[in-house]
């Protein structure tokens, strides 16, 4: 039963396999490749590979599945030599007698049809469905160009616009040409007409004829609804009376408020502004929108006052069409000079019906802007197009500013002078806090940093920033956050909208946990809170008061720190925090420019004896690598890039040699005998000699070893530090190898310390804490540890001990006091268990959690 089964399923996939290849080769494409059974669409028959029989016009069913009436593979092997093909041999299965008949297939039908089965050609009953018929329609294609389109609909809509400004036009130009005696006119059919009513009358035809199409396109189900709109109403007012006069001559002379059409073109024109938005797919502010509102209410206002009271007048004073005008100009200011009144009671009571409408009309508008204009200086407006595009600014995005993180930020940007004309455009979604108001208010920072509440997640808003002109974005993360983790996920989600709204802006990410950089690795650069953090707690814990150094030397300071303390100390920190890292070419310093060709060790010694600057880096023209202390083998070329240490760069520096001192008759003394005419920094510099010598006050006793010469006999200071060669000696520089260790080569070791330095074997970290973080060689155990082992607070079955002292550790313990063991604990341990750190030297860490 089983063999059954697998030969029907072996048949169907073989079926499948031949349609496949029929589908892919066509009709004709395949028709040398034959299997056991396979169907030919030249002859319409189902052939056999051991038959050499003609084929027939009419396909036979198939022969019945009997093993014993198949060729042997020999037979099917001679008879198919010259075909090219797959032959399978199937001899060694067994079958039961199935009958499976399948009926031939058309040559037109491919794969499709192999699938579908037999109803795909023997009813064809396929259908063809057109889509979206209903916009084929008269009417939907008209709907299409009137309303719907936006580049067409804008078109309509200044036509409109047009035809509306062009009838007040003719109705002030009839106003004024009524009061001449001789008329121009033309005659038509034998009628005398004048031509300003003539084009008032084609006019007000085609503006009928249009709102009759837009009424019925707009049309949905109730037709009361539109009749009594206003539009329509005034639309009817201003062209009906005009098309009974073509068929009714008496009523020429009527007249016809065309001048209410002021009405309908404000209408026309809004919407024709939202049009031109939608098309150019750009908006201007809500503020914009409200103001010209309301200029074209009071425009709307006194020209409707202006027309009404000079028709209304005729009956009177018979004002003209200026005097009405400057009437009706008084009386909106309410000054009310009182030279032109209306004398009829028609036009007085025009006038009370137009105060009104203006005493309801503009105090909504005017309430409008002003809500509007408050909206707008909490959300801080938008940054024009054209200063961004004229002008220089970045983009600071923050979840929430507060005034600590401001004014760091704006101290260190605007330290640099070439910064000092960048503006400063801060995008947070909070509004602005009291503090930071009062702050950004300082005539100092109102002209160059902008405040705009939005949230960078929104095109928007970024458009407002004009973050694809901005010169860079800064993305900050806020301190002393509870949760960083959705605090990471916020500055990742606005790195993504920043990078993907303005790509060619370069981008600065801060990143709180280390496990997070790798979702911001796109950024230009990113600095990871954590990372840095324990970082220099790890160097704290090597070369102590490390990171007061570095925070010192990236900050910017002026060195006027302190200097009103009484305390020297305090004056000493505060001046010399000034010093800052800066950088110059080697042929354009004069720090550094005559040491071209000498090892690094020699410039960075005799640039700090010589003008109290510290070389600590170079760079490579051709490498994008700093090299920190690269030592003696690296030999200064012109186009190196130094990195020194001091209160100011070069530039600003002025020289004075001690030729210039002697030649003026100033005191010449010697570089330590008067430490007071060296600046404060280089004596802080050179302390560090100072210290090495007393630590070893008394002179080396008389030993085997090679020794120092002494100078000016036995009772001379020995020097503090060894003599520095111009280019390194290759015999005094041992060949590095950076997998030795330099504790196994000292001497006198007791065997304690040697039995403590096996236990540690060198190698990189099997495990890696998050994606991203660079693999360290370093000191590690041979085995892993049992995890009972970790807890020094309780005893396992390894060993009892449940406090420090229990262990006799030889050296002194790290504490690491954290919440929790997060990720940035491994920039904390590996540099204090780093493969160049000596074995013995390797102190015991413990972290003191709160949770565990």
């Amino acid at each position: 039963m089983c063999v059954s089964i697998l030969l029907v399923y072996y048949q169907i996939s073989l079926l499948v396999f031949n349609g496949a290849l029929l589908a892919v080769g066509g009709s004709d494409g395949f028709t040398h490749l034959k299997t056991t059974e396979v169907y030919s669409h030249e002859n319409n028959t189902w052939r056999h590979f051991g038959s050499m029989k003609k084929p027939v016009m009419n396909p036979p069913r198939r022969l019945s599945s009997s093993h014993g009436d198949r060729p042997s593979t020999e037979t099917v092997q001679k008879n198919n030599s010259s075909n090219s093909g797959v032959i399978l041999d199937i001899s060694a299965l067994k079958m039961a007698d199935v009958d499976s008949g399948v009926p031939p297939l058309p040559p037109r039908y491919r794969f499709r049809d192999l699938l579908l089965g037999d109803q795909t050609f023997q009813n064809d009953d396929r259908v063809q469905v057109e889509f979206y018929v209903n916009e084929n329609t008269f009417k939907e294609r008209l709907k299409l160009f009137f309303i719907k389109n936006q580049r067409s609909s804008l078109r309509i809509r200044l036509f409109n616009f047009s035809l509306k400004i062009l009838t007040c036009a003719l109705y002030i130009l009839r106003v004024s040409l009524e009061d001449l005696k001789e008329k121009n006119g033309i005659c038509i059919c034998g009628v005398h007409l004048s031509l300003s009513p003539l084009l008032q009358v084609t006019v007000a035809l085609i503006s009928f004829l249009e709102t009759m199409l837009i009424t019925y396109l707009s049309y949905k189900g109730n037709i009361w609804e539109q009749i009594f709109q206003i539009s329509f109403i005034l639309e009817m007012i201003n062209t009906v009376p005009f098309i009974i006069t073509i068929f009714w001559h008496r009523l020429r002379d009527i007249f016809v408020p065309v001048f209410l059409n002021c009405w309908l073109a404000k209408g026309a024109l809004e919407n024709m502004i939202n049009d031109f938005h939608r098309a150019i797919q750009r908006t201007h502010s809500a503020m914009f929108n409200q103001v010209f509102i309301l200029i074209c209410t009071l425009l709307c206002l006194v020209f409707t006052g202006a027309c009404g009271i000079q028709h209304l007048e005729r009956a009177g004073k018979n004002l003209t069409l200026f005097d009405s005008f400057y009437f009706c100009i008084v009386t909106f200011s309410t000054v009310g000079y009182g030279d032109v009144t209306p004398q009829i009671w028609p036009s007085q009571l025009l006038v009370v019906i137009l105060i009104c409408v203006a005493l309801v009309v503009l105090p909504l508008q005017f309430e409008e802007l002003a809500y509007l204009w408050m909206e707008s200086q909490k959300l801080g407006g938008n940054y024009s197009r054209h200063r961004a595009q004229t002008e220089k600014h970045v983009v600071l995005c923050v979840s929430s500013l507060k005034i600590d993180l401001l004014m760091d930020f704006l101290n260190e940007f605007y330290a640099h002078p070439r910064l000092q004309d960048y503006y400063v455009v801060i995008l947070c979604p909070t509004e602005i806090d009291i503090q930071v108001r009062r702050i950004l208010q300082i005539p100092l920072w109102s002209q160059r940093v902008i405040y705009l509440q939005g949230s960078a997640l929104k095109d928007q808003d970024l458009m407002r920033a004009k973050m694809d002109d901005a010169e860079a974005c800064f993305i900050l993360s806020s301190r002393n956050e509870v949760d960083r983790t959705a605090a990471d996920h916020q500055t990742i989600l606005r790195a993504w909208a920043a990078k993907d709204f303005a790509p060619n802006c370069p981008l600065y990410v801060q990143i709180l946990k280390p496990e997070n950089k790798f979702h911001v690795k796109f950024a230009d650069h990113v600095v990871c809170e954590e990372e840095f953090k324990y970082a220099m707690l790890a160097l704290n814990c090597v070369c102590p008061a490390t990171s007061t150094l570095i925070t010192l030397l990236v900050h910017t300071s002026r060195g006027q720190e302190g200097q009103l303390s009484p305390e020297q100390w305090q004056r000493t920190y505060g001046r010399c925090s000034g010093n800052e890292v800066y950088h110059i070419r080697l042929c354009d310093s004069k720090f550094f420019g005559e040491y071209d060709g000498k090892s690094f060790t020699y410039a960075s010694f005799h640039a700090h004896k010589k003008y109290g600057v510290c070389l600590i880096g170079v760079k490579r023209e051709d490498n994008k690598s700093i090299l920190l202390n690269p030592g003696p083998r690296h030999i200064m070329a012109a186009t190196d890039t130094c990195y020194y240490i001091n209160i100011t760069k070069e530039e600003n520096s002025a020289f004075i040699f001690k030729q210039e001192e002697k030649h003026k008759g100033l005191p010449v003394s010697g570089l330590y005998d008067a430490p007071s005419r060296l600046p404060v920094h280089s004596i802080i510099a050179s302390m560090g000699t100072v210290a090495i010598d007393l630590q070893h006050p008394d002179p080396p006793e008389e030993t085997g070893k090679l020794a120092l010469p002494t100078e000016n006999g036995a009772g001379s200071r020995r020097p503090s530090i060894a003599p520095v060669l111009e280019i390194a000696d290759s015999s005094s520089i041992l060949p590095c190898d950076l997998l030795s260790d330099q504790s196994e080569d000292e001497t006198n070791q007791s065997d304690e310390e040697g039995s403590v330095g096996s236990d540690f074997v060198k190698g990189y970290p099997p495990n890696s804490p998050y994606i991203g973080s660079s693999p360290t060689l370093c000191h590690l155990l041979p085995q892993k540890a049992p995890f009972c082992c970790l807890r020094l607070d309780k005893g396992c079955t390894h060993n009892s001990f449940e406090d420090a002292k229990a262990y006799g550790f030889k050296n002194k313990l790290i504490i690491v006091s954290a919440e929790t063991a997060g990720n940035g604990l491994y920039n904390f341990i590996v540099p204090l268990r780093a493969y160049y750190r000596p074995r013995k030297e390797l102190n015991p860490i413990v972290l003191l959690l709160d949770y565990p």
